[in-house]
């Protein structure tokens, strides 16, 4: 059976062009001159996608997009708007629109606009977030209330500014957005822009032509090509210099970008979601940040919690992260004791979920019973409400014993190396040198190192050395 879809506009020619376009794609059409008329039929019909102009004779698009947001909020509307009016665009998406075509109507770009609305109401695109990699652990109202929009806001194509603090899970959510949407099989691409050093942005944004620069020795597809049907995620876009925002502000705008070095404008069909753990309002008002541009991307705004406003989720979280961090490193999985995850629910967290995760990381190479104590949690103690997180019977091994200063180190660091690097290659040195004197004996080689054998493992899978040699 064809899809059906409903066409409002008071031009005939038009109508017309809709009609020819969506009855070549197999779309049955119903079409409506106005706002009553498209009202009769709605009441009439079952659609699968609504086309709308936004000036009708006896109303707006903006409020047949309202009124079908009460009657049938899960039908995908469309709103025609005149060439260059962002402004009413982004109106009708703050309203409810999945999304806008301007005219004169571009029909390459509708066409993709009409796959994607149907893949809504086909269903092909609603996935459950039980079965993606992706998922938002947690049962508290904050998390169940996040959830409900996660799946809401997916259906639209609308810009999304999430904010939240550093660690709250803003890529996560960004992630589940693209994957229950309907660009889940194109590509999600994401960009850290404070880590893009301010000169060579233009050209890992838009890309740039051989030749175009000193160093530009070949073409480059920038990301807004390589993100080209799917989804660009912004992370920390608060970081963009003004000149670069400019810059986004006009591909946003007219759905395009020219690469360094050509003079031809590309097409790109994405959505833009965007993160920052800094207050943009504030940026705005500072002038560190583009007014217009705030306008454009915090369309739909989506607020990220703090773990410590949702601290029932702390044993649910905890248990996830150790079941799985046990997993990869091969370790029977832990258990949390009672003194432990008192210390994690007193404990304020403001790395949020991120710092939870390392904590517990950090707790199951300490441990070398079966049993996560609250001394191994390594909490700072300042931050942990009524907790005596060394209360614990259990001793950890002696590692956490050696109190004897290390070594000063020299104050420069070997060329082309960070600190990070480094230190890495001693902590490598070191292990494989402990390693080669017992002949890959593993549990000797932690014996002289002064550290468990659980710990051990972990450092060896984490450095890469874990060959399957010894035990």
């Amino acid at each position: 059976m064809n899809s059906q879809a409903l066409i409002v506009d008071d031009e005939p020619d038009i109508r017309e062009l809709l009609e020819i376009t969506l009855g070549r794609m197999k779309i049955d059409t119903f079409t409506a001159a106005n706002v009553t008329a498209a009202k009769k039929l709605l009441s009439e019909k079952k659609f699968d996608l609504c086309l709308t102009d936004m000036r009708l004779p006896d109303g707006n698009g903006i409020e047949l997009v309202q009124y079908i947001q009460k009657i049938q909020p899960e039908l995908p509307v469309a709103v025609l708007t005149a060439f260059g009016n962002m402004d009413t665009a982004v109106t009708a998406l703050k309203a409810g629109a999945f999304d806008f075509v301007s005219k004169p109507v571009d029909l390459e770009r509708l066409r993709g606009l009409i796959d994607k609305a149907l893949k809504l109401t086909s269903g092909l695109s609603e996935k459950e977030e039980s079965n993606s990699p992706f998922q938002i652990i947690g049962q508290s109202p904050a998390i169940k209330t996040l959830q409900l929009e996660i799946h809401k806001f997916a259906r639209s194509q609308a810009p999304v500014y999430i904010s939240g603090e550093s660690g709250s899970g803003k890529e996560l959510v960004a992630r589940l957005i693209h994957q229950m949407g309907p660009r889940s099989e194109a590509p999600f691409i994401p960009v850290n822009c404070g880590a893009i050093p301010s000169e060579l942005m233009e050209s890992e944004f838009f890309g740039h032509k051989k030749g175009s620069f000193t160093g530009a020795v070949e073409d480059k597809i920038g990301l807004f090509q390589a993100a080209h049907g799917g989804t660009l995620f912004l992370d920390e876009v608060a970081d963009l210099p003004l000149h670069m925002q400019v810059k986004l502000l006009r591909a946003i705008q007219e759905k395009s970008i020219r690469p360094i070095g050509t003079q031809k404008e590309i097409s790109v069909d994405i959505r833009i979601l965007s993160a920052t753990h800094k207050d943009l309002a504030i940026e705005v008002e500072g002038g560190h940040f583009r007014q217009d541009l705030f306008y454009r991307i915090n369309v739909i705004p989506l607020s990220v919690p703090p773990l410590r406003d949702r601290k029932e989720d702390i044993p649910i979280l905890s248990e996830h992260f150790i079941q799985r961090l046990s997993k990869e490193w091969q370790l029977t999985t832990p258990t949390l004791t009672s003194a432990a995850k008192g210390a994690l629910f007193a404990y304020a967290f403001p790395g949020n979920v991120r710092e939870l995760e390392n904590i517990l990381e950090r707790a199951l190479t300490l441990c070398d019973t079966n049993d996560i104590t609250a001394e191994n949690l390594q909490l700072p103690a300042t931050q942990v409400a009524g907790i005596d997180t060394h209360s614990s019977t259990h001793s950890t091994s002696s590692t956490n014993t050696r109190a004897s200063s290390p070594p000063t180190p020299s104050a420069s660091l070997p060329e082309g190396q960070t600190l990070e690097t480094y230190l890495t290659d001693i902590e490598k040195n070191i292990i494989l040198h402990a390693l080669d004197e017992t002949r890959w004996n593993r549990t000797a080689a932690a014996k002289n190192l002064g550290m468990t054998f659980r710990s051990l493992r972990y450092r060896l899978k984490k450095l890469e050395l874990d060959d399957g040699k010894g035990e």
